[in-house]
C-alpha cells in the first residue's frame, strides 16, 4: 500500500472530501495505512525506500491529525476550496465577539481568586464547549452550502475558543499542582 505525497488528506484515506467524517472509520484507515508504511517494515529495503516509508508515515500522521480535528478539518477544506488564511494579519473585527473574548478572558483570570476555582473553571469550560459545538454546526452548514467567506470567519472565531479551552485546561492543571 503506497501513499502519494501529492494526494490531499482525504485522498490519503480514500475518503470523500467532506466535513462529515466517521472518525472511527478514519481511525481504522489510519491504523491500516500506518501498518502498511511503517518504517520497520522497510528495515532491509534500500535507503531510498526507507526514506519514502518515513515520509509516507509522516504524511499519514499529519493527514490524520488534520482530519480528526473538526477545526483543522474545516480549515483544511476551506484551503482546498481556495480560501486563504493569514493568521498574522487577519483577525475578526466583530465588536460583539471581541467583547465576548475580553469577558471570557477576565472570567478565566478571576478563577484563581475564587474559593472553589475548579467548579467555576468547569462551568467556563462547559460553556466554551457549547459555543464550539454551536459554531461547528454553523461551519458545517456553511461549508456544505459553499459559503466559504462565512465559514472562514467562523473558523477564525472557533480558533479563539480552542485556545481558550487550552488555557482553561492549563489553568486547571496549575490549580491541581498547587494543591
Amino acid at each position: 500500500m503506497s501513499v502519494s505525497l501529492s494526494q490531499n488528506y482525504f485522498e490519503v484515506f480514500g475518503l470523500p472530501q467532506d466535513f462529515h467524517l466517521n472518525i472511527q472509520d478514519l481511525t481504522e484507515r489510519y491504523r491500516e495505512l500506518q501498518k502498511a508504511v511503517h518504517p520497520d517494515r522497510f528495515a532491509t529495503a534500500s535507503d531510498r525506500d526507507r526514506r519514502m516509508a518515513v515520509q509516507q508515515a509522516a504524511n499519514i500522521n499529519e493527514a490524520f491529525a488534520v482530519l480528526k480535528s473538526p477545526l483543522k478539518r474545516a480549515r483544511y477544506l476551506l484551503i482546498l476550496a481556495g480560501v486563504d488564511f493569514d493568521d498574522e494579519k487577519e483577525t475578526t473585527q466583530d465588536p460583539e465577539f471581541l467583547m465576548e473574548q475580553m469577558e471570557l478572558r477576565e472570567s478565566i483570570a478571576a478563577v484563581r481568586e475564587l474559593d472553589d476555582p475548579f467548579t467555576q473553571l468547569a462551568n467556563l469550560m462547559k460553556m466554551i464547549e457549547q459555543k464550539k459545538a454551536a459554531m461547528l454546526e454553523v461551519i458545517t452548514g456553511q461549508i456544505d452550502s459553499k459559503q466559504y467567506a462565512g465559514a472562514k470567519l467562523q473558523v477564525q472565531k472557533l480558533q479563539f475558543f480552542e485556545k481558550l479551552l487550552l488555557e482553561c485546561e492549563n489553568l486547571e492543571q496549575d490549580l491541581a499542582d498547587a494543591l
